[in-house]
């Protein structure tokens, strides 16, 4: 008999994958929180609010693992070219849920962030 994978041993495999998409920006951003339960990176950008702006974050759920991207909310049509299959995915205007590892999602999703990074950028909210 085989000892079955539970949900959240596999959902930390998956928010350990998505994390990797973020982690590469962490130098030009700042890390919020990095731990079991939450990964989260802003901008240096103060927001009228007197807030940092938010770039996005991993945050395991229950029955799934949630991927927020902000600069997809500020600019709709980085959305435009995505697959049907990561659209899927998106749960309100910056949200991307998985509930199992997708190599091929994840690389799109790499894309999009990179894309959305360098949105940021142009926009002079990231230097």
């Amino acid at each position: 008999m085989f000892p079955q994978t539970t949900s959240s041993h596999l959902f930390s495999g998956i928010a350990a994958e998505l994390r990797s998409i973020l982690q590469p920006y962490e130098k030009q951003l700042t890390l919020i929180s990095s731990g079991p339960n939450e990964y989260s990176l802003d901008t240096r950008h103060i927001m009228p609010n007197k807030k940092p702006l938010f770039f996005g974050s991993v945050q395991p759920r229950k029955n799934y693992v949630s991927f927020y991207l902000m600069p997809v909310y500020m600019f709709p049509e980085l959305l435009s070219g995505i697959s049907a299959e990561l659209r899927k995915r998106v749960q309100g205007k910056s949200c991307f849920n998985f509930k199992k590892p997708d190599p091929a999602l994840f690389a799109e999703l790499a894309a999009l962030t990179r894309a959305g990074f360098e949105r940021y950028q142009a926009a002079g909210y990231v230097k």
